[in-house]
């Protein structure tokens, strides 16, 4: 769905989307299981730079809730994450802080985002901020035992036949050291 300022002019622009799965390609890792409503409302805030010039700024209050599947990060089995969410941010022309050279911007400006001349994609903020309210790591269990670094066997499923990894050689130094140390406290 495309907002633009001029759908903007006379009134807020209510939304109920609903973005279909496998419609937002999230991640290698991440997967929509299902329909992602989104909710919410579009607005158009005129902001007055000098007496003749303004920048079309676009506010987008929303809210969305979904399911996900994420690859547990230790045995890359999928993991069902139900998200949901609300957001209320600020996008601005690219073009209007498009200035020459550098400048400092305000902690405000900070939280300000830019769309395209053609206008603000709903699908790409949704995307974004599915990405921002995941977990920064997933796992099936808290105790999962991964996958053999040698075969690949999920360790969660079966015990693999691979030997216990050699030792390196370069810790031979150090072998019955323990034995040697005496403690005296």
């Amino acid at each position: 769905m495309l907002i633009t300022p001029l759908q903007l002019v006379d009134e807020p622009l209510e939304f109920n989307e609903v973005i279909p799965q496998g419609q937002l390609d999230y991640a290698p890792d991440i997967r929509q299981v299902g329909p992602l409503p989104v909710n919410g409302v579009a607005d158009l805030l005129i902001e007055h730079r000098s007496s003749s010039s303004h920048v079309n700024d676009i506010r987008l209050r929303a809210n969305y809730s979904a399911d996900f599947e994420i690859l547990c990060a230790r045995c890359v089995d999928p993991v069902k994450v139900p998200l949901s969410g609300d957001f209320d941010l600020i996008f601005r022309p690219e073009a209007a802080d498009a200035d020459a050279g550098e400048r400092s911007i305000t902690a405000d400006e900070t939280e300000i985002g830019y769309y395209q001349e053609s206008g603000l994609l709903l699908e790409d903020v949704v995307r974004e901020q599915v990405l921002l309210s995941l977990p920064s790591r997933t796992l099936c269990t808290a105790d999962c035992k991964g996958l053999c670094p040698r075969c690949g066997q999920n360790l969660n499923q079966a015990k693999c036949s691979c030997d216990e990894a050699p030792a390196d050689p370069r810790w031979n130094a150090l072998a019955g050291l323990a034995d040697k140390l005496e403690l005296k406290h």
